[in-house]
């Protein structure tokens, strides 16, 4: 069995902003919920038959609170924020595993649902484009990652992320902690950049482990920095691996589509629910 997660929330940015190259700034009120549900469709045509969407139901999370600069939903384009709850809804619609997220974020449930699967189950974790803060260790062993995206299979397996970075996957939290994260919003540890933050890791391991006098005043920062960047593992998502499974679109999906002015939605979801089940 096969499971992939997808991280709703960065699809739906990715497919707001291509639109734009098309649209030249005209944006459909549900134009980036098209696009990711159609992304969706592709997989469940090409046989995926377990998926779990994640999403950030609000940007703010429990990471707000340990420091002040953390991202938030400052910024986001009003045409693109109407678009959060809607994707959600027609998720459901679709009858996809959706799971809107408050407390955590979306990284943190594709990282809890990587994390429960037993060894036996290969976990597809989609890639988000970056260092996704860590990489899940049940994940790590038995998966083979792709993204609706296409990227490269192997852009978040061990020796792609040691190439990039510089370091093993286990340490890129560590990693993120020193040189900081802008898209999240902490700066890391003044003076230590992508080769120096990689030397220290490789020398002597995960922060916890630096001698006091390495980073000075900025040992207890880089600490608070390093949990901002580690995903939690313990959303509590579903109980059995059968929820995940598509078994085609509801009865709400129809009138989803006439509101997306998506009609083919409902077609090719029929169709490729019928092929599943014949399979």
């Amino acid at each position: 069995m096969v499971i992939d997660l997808v991280d709703g929330t960065y699809e739906l940015f990715r497919h707001f902003y291509g639109l734009r190259r098309f649209t030249r700034g005209a944006d459909r009120p549900y134009g980036a919920v098209t696009g990711v549900l159609n992304g969706l469709l592709q997989m469940f045509e090409g046989g995926a038959t377990h998926v779990g969407v994640a999403t950030d139901h609000v940007i703010e999370s429990f990471r707000n609170a340990l420091w002040a600069g953390y991202k938030t939903g400052a910024g986001i384009e009003p045409a693109l924020l109407a678009q959060f709850h809607p994707l959600e809804d027609a998720l459901a619609a679709m009858g996809v595993a959706v799971w809107p997220m408050t407390e955590l974020e979306a990284d943190d449930a594709t990282a809890s649902a990587a994390h429960r699967p037993p060894a036996t189950r290969a976990c597809r974790r989609c890639w988000s484009g970056r260092p996704t803060r860590t990489w899940p260790s049940a994940c790590a062993a038995t998966a083979c990652c792709r993204s609706i995206a296409r990227a490269s299979r192997s852009a978040t397996r061990p020796p792609s992320v040691r190439k990039k970075f510089g370091v093993p996957p286990e340490l890129i939290p560590d990693y993120l902690a020193l040189v900081g994260d802008a898209a999240d919003g902490y700066p890391g540890i003044k003076g230590i950049g992508a080769v120096g933050a990689a030397r220290l890791l490789n020398e002597r391991g995960p922060i916890e482990d630096f001698p006091a006098e390495v980073l000075g005043s900025g040992h207890d920062a880089a600490l608070l920095f390093k949990r901002l960047a580690t995903l939690r593992t313990d959303a509590p998502l579903f109980s059995d691996v059968d929820a995940l499974q598509w078994r085609g679109p509801t009865d709400a999906f129809a009138a989803w589509t006439e509101r997306l002015e998506a009609p083919k939605l409902l077609q090719r979801c029929q169709a490729a629910a019928a092929k599943l089940e014949s399979h």
